[in-house]
């Protein structure tokens, strides 16, 4: 079963089948490419990104493809018949090289390597882009909650928030993040994310009495039962109903999972709950919380305030990862038949590294994430160790010696995957391993210390005589 089965090759912008329609007409089909894609700054302020969506572009590149349909439009638009009759054979052959997903990455080092023919390579762009860029800000964001909200609950409650479908690639992401569970059922079905969900005021309001709509719910739901007490008034209303109800579910051996705030002060609402639920012999009844929550209210909440609350159910400012818009990820040509390509530009931070490239972790004598180094494929791991600072080459750092780790690793070949499909929550586990590798001070919650990403002598010598080149012609 997939929600991306509508998905073909007409899912990228225009000017990528443009471009491509160029490189045809130009007789440009067999060239080679090397694309890379990375990020240039980290999102929410955080000290790294979470790497997520790769299992999902993985599947979409499988349907990368044209129907009758889709060549049926194209025709319309005025491509020639020769082009479309070569979109009718197109599958995605290429090679695409990755960090494992749920990586701890950080800005200016490629995620993934695209290699194989010119027009392949460009066609794919836009789809990796929405998907990864997409996938990666909100697992990052969902790590942040998790941060905030320590060993207690987090639920994913955001799909009618949501941009649209975008809502699956959302849930699947809010978990890798760190998310235990999500109310969006087709997204739990599909990636194996266990549902959660409680019940909205409709449901009470449908009753004549508030009362009579805890019982109900309670007969039908027994010891999953989690009750909403704001629909009223919390605690003249809503508390004392859960309490008789919870006590009528003791009379017949079950037991009340917990209690939801949805509105109002959920500090003083928490305190002031808890100690009501607690007079009336009812510790094991859990407090949740929900209500346009983010990590810095949560951890205000918990650390400022020492609201008793077990559990979160996040939902807008999760999925639609507020404050920040979008992840800045770039797809860039880096090599063309085996030539290296660079971008130049004026502003320092958009100049792109040329040649087909790896990407080196190295670990400090503590066994803890040290520096990451960018190399030319054929040097890496096996020429001169010292990486230099991208924007201040003076800047070096020797790390022979150290122990290392190649991060990317070939995960797509002539059409197929290479690597299984992983549940988000055994991805989050990989995340958890990961990031107790990285020192404290890389992921404090506030004012993180910048990771160091440097880059080979060889790799900055060849980015110099690149820029000199052009700069000459």
């Amino acid at each position: 079963m997939s929600y991306f089965s509508d998905t073909t090759g007409l899912y990228t912008d225009f000017y990528e089948l443009t471009m491509a329609y160029g490189y045809f007409r130009k007789g440009r089909v067999g060239e080679t490419a090397v694309f890379d894609y990375f990020f240039r700054t980290n999102p929410f302020q955080n000290g790294f990104t979470v790497y997520a969506g790769l299992r999902d572009l993985l599947e979409l590149l499988e349907q990368f493809t044209y129907s009758a349909t889709d060549l049926a439009y194209l025709r319309g638009l005025g491509f020639a018949e020769d082009f479309l009759e070569y979109l009718r054979d197109f599958r995605f052959r290429g090679t695409l090289y990755s960090m494992e997903e749920g990586e701890v990455v950080f800005p200016g080092e490629p995620l993934m390597r695209v290699e194989g023919s010119l027009m392949e390579t460009q066609l794919v762009e836009s789809m990796l882009l929405n998907v990864l860029n997409f996938e990666s800000l909100v697992a990052t964001k969902a790590f942040r909650v998790r941060q905030a909200a320590g060993p207690r609950l987090v639920s994913e409650f955001g799909l009618r928030r949501a941009q649209g479908l975008g809502a699956m690639m959302a849930t699947r992401a809010s978990v890798i993040g760190g998310a235990d569970s999500t109310s969006n059922t087709l997204a739990a079905m599909k990636y194996s994310i266990p549902a959660a969900g409680t019940q909205a005021h409709s449901w009470i309001q449908s009753f004549d009495t508030e009362l009579e709509a805890f019982l109900a719910y309670a007969e039908v739901h027994g010891s999953k039962t989690i009750l909403l007490v704001d629909t009223y008034d919390t605690l003249r209303s809503g508390i004392p109903n859960a309490i008789l109800t919870a006590k009528a579910m003791e009379g017949r051996g079950e037991r009340l999972f917990g209690v939801r705030l949805d509105s109002g002060d959920l500090a003083y609402l928490s305190k002031k709950a808890r100690k009501l639920l607690d007079d009336a012999g009812l510790p094991y009844v859990k407090i949740v919380a929900s209500n346009q929550l983010n990590e810095h209210v949560i951890m205000s909440l918990l650390h400022e305030q020492d609201a008793p609350i077990d559990a979160f159910g996040v939902g807008t400012e999760l999925v639609s990862a507020k404050p920040d818009a979008a992840l800045d990820g770039v797809y860039k040509l880096a090599a063309v038949d085996g030539s290296p390509r660079m971008k130049i530009s004026e502003n320092v931070e958009k100049v792109t590294l040329p040649g087909a490239k790896c990407v080196v972790r190295f670990y400090d004598a503590d066994g803890f994430f040290y520096r990451d180094g960018i190399f030319l494929e054929e040097e890496c791991l096996s020429g001169e160790m010292i990486i230099h600072n991208p924007k201040f080459p003076e800047k070096q750092t020797d790390v022979s010696g150290l122990r290392a780790e190649h991060l990317l690793k070939p995960v797509y070949a002539e059409g197929k995957r290479l690597v299984d499909g992983k549940t988000p929550s055994e991805i989050n586990s990989y995340l958890q391993e990961r990031v107790a590798l990285l020192p404290a001070e890389h992921r404090r919650f506030v004012r993180p210390h910048i990771y160091k990403v440097g880059i080979s002598g060889k790799l900055l010598q060849l980015r110099t005589d690149l820029v000199r080149s052009v700069t000459a012609k």
